[in-house]
């Protein structure tokens, strides 16, 4: 029978949205990361907007029964210029910030910005330049239609460099620093 305590820190990373939201898992070393499972729950198919935020509730809720993670790190609603929009996305972000609080898990909010400097080091990256900087740091292949769910990851990721766990062993301060100081661990 495996032990219940846990040798490393467990990140669910969310990207909240009412027509898709990305989640990711990763274990949190003090080496580097390994992720554990991502995917997308898919909520075009629910009805009105209230459903949506029961699914997203009771998504992240199992996701975190099934995963058992200790921290939850979510993208935070970026500030544009249709504010229905970012009302819908601030909401689905409380649902899925009620699932954690529901376990006493400790939350973890990261602007887009944040986001993208701390995986590629630059703050207005594209998806695609973030999903493929994951493919090569995590070491995997992700499909195109799948970049809600490597925002997710990236949150996961950003949650993992902000504990400091691999700035403790190399003292870097982003994705860029990490790249010119280990050349050798890059492969194109």
């Amino acid at each position: 029978m495996e032990s219940l305590e846990k040798k490393h820190d467990i990140i669910l990373g969310i990207d909240p949205g009412t027509i898709r939201m990305g989640y990711a898992v990763i274990e949190a070393s003090s080496r580097k990361p390994k992720l554990i499972a991502m995917g997308i729950i898919n909520l075009s198919h629910e009805g009105d907007h209230y459903q949506k935020l029961k699914t997203i509730f009771a998504k992240t809720h199992a996701l975190i029964l099934q995963y058992r993670p200790n921290q939850l790190a979510l993208e935070a609603p970026f500030y544009g210029k249709n504010i229905q929009s970012m009302l819908k996305l601030g909401r689905a972000q409380g649902a899925a910030m009620a699932a954690g609080l529901q376990e006493n898990l400790p939350l973890f909010e990261y602007a887009p910005r944040k986001i993208k400097l701390a995986i590629t080091g630059k703050g207005n990256a594209s998806k695609e330049e973030v999903a493929r900087l994951l493919e090569v740091f995590m070491k995997f292949e992700i499909e195109s239609k799948y970049l809600d769910s490597t925002d997710a990851l990236a949150v996961a990721v950003c949650h993992y460099y902000q504990k400091n766990t691999l700035r403790s062993e190399g003292n870097y301060k982003n994705w860029e620093d990490f790249v010119k100081k280990n050349p050798g661990k890059i492969k194109s």
